[in-house]
């Protein structure tokens, strides 16, 4: 990735927030637990676009630089606070309203925070282990297990 020493126009940037504004605010609500932290790190990684302007090999690449940037700007937040603030489930994962899904609400609230990342970035976000092990800057292998030890423990949940 290039860094631009032009500011992106107002249509590029109108187009990443359209495009992904909603899959980083679900990622970012999941790992805060807290809408106003979310939105805030949805915003701040908005602006570390327009500030670096990066030139992207692809529109993956480029998804996966904002989701990278997100999921650290969420880390740097998390450090910033003593311990996460459990939210209320009304406004976690706001993206799950129907009232099918609440019960899918308390269910994530109820699993550490680098479980609910995986599930929501797998199953919900349609990620691969592979790509989620890039985000996360480790191995496929370690994500696989995440994802296996996850599933158990939302099998224990819903028992």
């Amino acid at each position: 990735m290039k860094k631009n020493s032009v500011r992106p126009a107002d249509s590029e940037i109108e187009r990443i927030v359209n495009t992904y504004a909603d899959s980083l605010y679900r990622m970012c609500m999941v790992s805060l637990c807290n809408r106003f932290d979310a939105e805030d790190a949805v915003s701040e990684t908005i602006m570390r676009f327009i500030r670096y302007s990066p030139v992207f090999r692809d529109k993956e690449h480029e998804k996966a630089w904002l989701i990278r940037v997100a999921v650290n700007i969420c880390a740097d937040i998390g450090r910033r606070r003593s311990k996460c603030i459990v939210a209320q489930p009304d406004i976690l994962i706001d993206t799950l309203t129907k009232e099918e899904n609440l019960e899918l609400k308390h269910i994530l609230e109820s699993l550490d925070k680098k479980y609910r990342e995986v599930i929501v970035l797998h199953y919900i976000e349609g990620y691969s282990s592979k790509e989620i092990a890039h985000i996360f800057k480790t191995s496929d292998a370690a994500i696989r297990k995440r994802l296996q030890y996850a599933r158990e423990k939302l099998k224990q949940l819903l028992m």
